[in-house]
């Protein structure tokens, strides 16, 4: 198609493949290679191509969750094609069985998060991201409040400063890590922006630089106990501290279809384009019935609704991409943020 939508606005623009189904895409199997289609192509590769033929905006950007167990010449390689369609490739750390706020699991958070690193640091990958601050979905665990909650955020000092180390991130090619909170369920106690930003905020003074930055999802930003005016607050304390990572336009519960955000996403998006610090858009969405996501689905009331309205998932996020991109330009129209 066409690309006859111009982004006006000097931010880095994309998705990510959550749309195409964690299963079946994203991760591998027993023997460390990614899903490819019947020509042999990375269907990873393949979900992304469509949507850049189909959209009538330009991509910058993709930003692709990374398990464990994937070989190395297999992650070189999905790398390699995907910046053949010609974008930028972030990583997003997936840690999975094991909790970073408990000192007895610092080893194995430790371990996952390293070998994702290396992917990125062999592949030239200048932005990382995660949700490594909290178990996802931790059976019977309970909110962290008081000492407790004080304990968590030490404990995830000490955890990413190591890996920050250990990792040689000062001298690598990764400029920011940018770390993410998750709605009520998925956790339990890292689940709104105020308190990512005490661990972003604290981790930054300790290192001397502002490396970690905040990555706020209009999704979670929605779910989270927070209302519109609170977050907003919140986006302008953290841009003005440095903070400010990567801008997740997505819709709360459904995580479909963007016409179901009721409002969230311009309202964050403004909140963070009046700050001049914002540099970087992902638009989000995941897939209704994506295996990967049955227990959230079971979990949250809502999650899990076909939004696609007859569409398939391609044009649902296309559709998706250039609203948001209607949305940048006019906030170029209206003197908010500069324009290119």
């Amino acid at each position: 198609m066409k690309q006859d939508i111009t982004l006006k606005a000097p931010i880095e623009f994309g998705t990510l493949p959550t749309y195409a189904k964690f299963v079946g895409t994203l991760i591998p199997d027993e023997e460390g290679r990614f899903p490819r289609t019947d020509s042999g192509e990375f269907v990873v590769v393949d979900a992304i191509r469509q949507v850049m033929e189909r959209s009538r905006v330009a991509l910058d950007a993709v930003q692709v969750p990374a398990f464990g167990g994937g070989k190395a010449e297999e992650w070189d390689k999905m790398i390699h094609d995907l910046k053949a369609l010609g974008v930028t490739v972030d990583l997003v750390m997936m840690v999975g069985g094991v909790d970073p706020m408990d000192p007895a699991d610092e080893e194995g958070v430790v371990e996952q998060l390293m070998a994702v690193l290396e992917v990125a640091k062999r592949n030239g990958v200048k932005h990382v991201a995660s949700t490594s601050i909290e178990q996802w979905m931790q059976p019977g665990a309970t909110p962290k409040t008081g000492a407790d909650f004080d304990a968590a955020v030490a404990q995830n000092i000490k955890l990413h400063l190591r890996v920050f180390e250990e990792a040689g991130l000062a001298d690598s090619c990764i400029e920011a890590w940018h770390v993410e909170f998750l709605r009520p369920g998925e956790f339990q106690t890292f689940t709104d922006l105020g308190k990512l930003w005490i661990f972003v905020k604290a981790i930054n003074e300790k290192l001397g630089q502002p490396f970690f930055r905040c990555m706020i999802d209009a999704a979670h930003c929605g779910d989270s106990p927070l209302g519109i005016e609170e977050n907003q607050a919140l986006i302008a304390e953290v841009a003005a501290g440095g903070g400010l990572g990567v801008m997740h336009a997505s819709a709360p519960t459904t995580r479909g279809c963007l016409s179901t955000d009721d409002g969230w996403v311009a309202a964050i998006l403004a909140a963070a384009a009046k700050t001049g610090k914002m540099e970087r858009v992902f638009v989000e969405m995941f897939h209704h019935d994506d295996e990967a996501l049955e227990a959230l689905r079971a979990l949250v009331p809502g999650h899990g609704v076909d939004t696609s309205d007859g569409r398939d998932y391609v044009q649902v996020v296309v559709d998706g991409l250039e609203n948001v991109a209607r949305i940048l330009n006019n906030q170029v129209a209206r003197g908010i943020i500069p324009g290119n």
